[in-house]
């Protein structure tokens, strides 16, 4: 899984932060840092991470190459 965020786009609301804090924290009150290919295991929280993002800054790939869908059920984007 790849993780990519549009630092442009993000505001720094931190949801992402508190729903996935394994992937995604806050540096100060508005620097997002986040791990661009978190472990698999990780993947449930970043897709609700991605959901959650108010102004949709995070794009999650597959890493073979097909991208997952923020609205998307999670259990339909289990591989």
């Amino acid at each position: 899984m790849r993780v990519v965020v549009d630092l442009s786009r993000c505001e720094g609301y931190a949801q992402c932060a508190f729903l996935a804090p394994d992937a995604f924290r806050m540096h100060g009150e508005e620097a997002l840092m986040y791990d661009p290919t978190p472990d698999d295991a990780q993947r449930d929280r970043v897709l609700r991470a991605a959901a959650a993002c108010p102004v949709q800054a995070i794009l999650v790939d597959r890493l073979e190459g097909r991208p997952e869908r923020r609205d998307a059920p999670l259990e339909a984007s289990r591989s």
